[in-house]
């Protein structure tokens, strides 16, 4: 399970690809172009009876400029149909636009996929009841081959929602920006405007809850995403008490890990640039605006710490899950053992009955 705190370093890389990718068509689009051919003179297309004058500058289209025009006419005599210049492709607008949906989709996929990962690797953990004799070397790449066989449809689904709500944020924030004139003056328009954001905040916020609880019951029974996000709520829902009192304290002790890293380092590279130790004088390089490394140290330690814990984050969800669905689906019985380790168990008070061997189950 160690190399569990490696995982994120994976999705990471995939993003930057995608990133790199986004920019890498995004710049193909703006070099992109097209050739614009018009009629060099004023001339006649076509037989007597249907002919039509065509003017001097008109787009034309040269592949079929002669089939139209005919080879007696005057524009098919003169080829009168000649390359003009390059311009920029004519619906390059929404090209970029898709470019940017799809990125979107991508950083979202990819998320998930990260997240899905993980909760196999610790749903595996759990649900193994001989955790000395039949865990499996390397989780981290039973999961990964059981999401990337199984489950990346019910990924893209998910990331899909995602997406969508993003989009329609940021069509709302580009509706702000363009009625600000109109919200200074008209309460009303404000009003509305905040109560559009407030709600797809929540609804983004919502979604993701569901489908971060919803990867993890995939990951554990391998059903849909509809059917997973379904039982994952009503789960959680039979244990409002615990979920809530659970989020609390994991946001809270993951809040003080994050504050005591990012702070001791903001502290300590403070100590190393200001020269504020004798002993440093002369081992630092004069730096005349030490504040700007310190504030770069301190930003990229928090991005840091705060993408390797999440895979803390997602271990105290799966595993929160997987004790729920034990304690509901599970009595202790010799058919129905308890999966929750011995500590855990010795805890709640629940024991789990001996076999006829006389040996414990899952000890």
């Amino acid at each position: 399970m160690v190399f569990t705190l490696a995982w994120p370093l994976v999705p990471w890389i995939l993003q930057i690809i995608g990133i790199c990718f986004f920019l890498l068509v995004g710049i193909f689009l703006i070099s992109a172009s097209e050739e614009v051919f018009r009629v060099t003179q004023n001339c006649t297309c076509g037989a007597a009876e249907a002919a039509k004058e065509l003017l001097e500058g008109t787009v034309c289209n040269q592949n079929s400029f002669t089939k139209t025009c005919g080879e007696d006419s005057d524009c098919g005599l003169t080829n009168a149909c000649q390359f003009a210049l390059n311009q920029n492709l004519s619906h390059v607008g929404w090209y970029h636009l898709y470019n940017f949906l799809g990125l979107l989709w991508i950083i979202c996929f990819i998320s998930d996929f990260g997240d899905m990962v993980l909760a196999g690797s610790f749903a595996g953990w759990y649900w193994t009841l001989d955790r000395k004799k039949d865990l499996p070397i390397f989780p981290i790449s039973n999961s990964l081959s059981r999401t990337v066989r199984y489950h990346m449809g019910t990924l893209a689904f998910g990331s899909l929602i995602i997406d969508i709500t993003k989009v329609i944020r940021c069509l709302i924030e580009y509706a702000d920006y363009k009625l600000k004139k109109y919200s200074k003056y008209n309460p009303l328009v404000k009003a509305l405007d905040c109560c559009c954001k407030c709600c797809f905040w929540c609804l983004e916020k919502f979604m993701k809850f569901i489908n971060r609880n919803a990867y993890i019951m995939t990951a554990v029974h391998g059903k849909k995403l509809i059917k997973s996000s379904r039982d994952a709520f009503l789960l959680l829902m039979r244990n409002a008490l615990r979920a809530f009192v659970l989020d609390k304290v994991t946001d809270f002790l993951l809040f003080m890990g994050k504050l005591v890293i990012v702070g001791g380092v903001a502290l300590i590279s403070f100590l190393v640039f200001g020269k504020q130790h004798a002993a440093l004088e002369d081992k630092v390089p004069l730096v005349h605006f030490y504040l700007l490394p310190v504030i770069l140290i301190t930003v990229g330690t928090y991005f840091i710490t705060t993408r390797f814990f999440s895979v803390y984050n997602m271990a105290v969800d799966t595993l929160f899950l997987c004790f729920l669905e034990d304690c509901e689906r599970n009595d202790g019985s010799v058919d129905k053992p308890y999966y929750m380790p011995k500590e855990l168990r010795g805890i709640l008070g629940k024991k789990n009955k001996l076999k006829t061997s006389n040996q414990a189950i899952g000890t």
